[in-house]
């Protein structure tokens, strides 16, 4: 009963910032993310008779504490819905740098759900799986597609409406996305604390909310007609007023450094020199700046030079969970 999966790390267009149920992960807000090919996580995992507990290695490397309590939580739910009480052995290798604002739990979440239905045989959809996805990270729901996806935030209590549905194929269109790699040190404060922390505190947390759908319409349009200024400039915006929430927060935080800042203004800088790119930041200092295949270049050798840039790691877009 093994099965190894392979699934890419999504980068939100339109940020997922809140949860209306912490158990279940139901969002305040639909959001909607391109899956990259830069970046993956590729787990097996081997449901054994004689274990007598689950067992977690990443990278080679055994896990405990609250990775592992992450990770075992998550094979309860699969145990509960395949119905049997069997422990696993989990081996994942992991191409994201961990909590740094790169989404890692996306594609290592998404590939745990994959590989441990497929090992358990288990009869599930897309659908299926993505909801199933969801309750481990918000964000892998949407690993389950390539391409331009989106998770709908969904009205019911019992999140049966919350999974993600595909907006464009990977094929649709050839934006590339630039990781700009600021730190590769685990985060202060984790996206669960400071997004509860903004969700329960934040003054501007209202505001976030009533501008997504308008966001959301609107990008959803640019992508479908491949109007890259219409996307990107919706993508950069809607991060900011995400990033803006920290701000009111009681305690205020950020997750920004001086050199997040820095890339920003490269970008601006960019634009201004005829360049179309725009950046967009999740829940970590690093940056992901959007940009058209015939700049690359340019976009690179820019980057690269800003002072406190250690690495740019170009992307396209990736396709959905694959089965090795």
């Amino acid at each position: 009963m093994k099965a190894t999966a392979k699934a890419h790390t999504n980068i939100a267009l339109i940020k997922y910032w809140g949860k209306r149920n912490d158990a279940l992960i139901l969002p305040t807000n639909s959001s909607l993310s391109l899956t990259l090919d830069g970046f993956y996580t590729k787990t097996s995992v081997h449901f054994k008779e004689e274990l007598n507990e689950d067992v977690f290695e990443l990278d080679q490397e055994i896990v405990t504490g609250v990775a592992y309590e992450r990770v075992t939580s998550y094979l309860d739910l699969i145990r509960s819905f395949a119905r049997t009480d069997l422990h696993a052995e989990v081996q994942s290798t992991n191409a994201v740098p961990t909590a740094a604002g790169f989404a890692s739990s996306a594609s290592g979440f998404a590939a745990l759900a994959a590989a441990s239905t497929k090992a358990l045989d288990l009869d599930v959809t897309d659908t299926d799986l993505s909801r199933l996805t969801r309750q481990g990270s918000g964000s892998a729901c949407r690993s389950i597609y390539g391409g331009f996806v989106e998770w709908k935030e969904g009205t019911r209590d019992d999140g049966l409406d919350s999974y993600a549905v595909p907006i464009a194929p990977q094929e649709h269109w050839d934006v590339r996305v630039a990781a700009v790699v600021l730190t590769a040190r685990e985060k202060d404060i984790s996206s669960r604390v400071g997004m509860k922390r903004t969700v329960d505190t934040s003054v501007f947390y209202q505001g976030w909310l009533d501008s997504v759908p308008h966001d959301l319409s609107e990008i959803k349009d640019g992508i479908q007609v491949k109007d890259f200024e219409k996307v990107g400039s919706i993508a950069e915006a809607n991060c900011l007023k995400m990033h803006a929430t920290t701000l009111g927060a009681t305690p205020p935080f950020t997750y920004w450094h001086d050199t997040t800042m820095a890339v920003m203004q490269t970008v601006q800088g960019l634009r201004a020199d005829g360049i179309p790119a725009y950046f967009t930041i999740d829940a970590g200092p690093n940056v992901k700046v959007l940009y058209l295949p015939e700049h690359e270049e340019k976009v690179q050798q820019t980057l690269s030079s800003t002072p406190g840039v250690t690495d740019v790691i170009l992307s396209r877009a990736g396709s959905g969970i694959s089965y090795v």
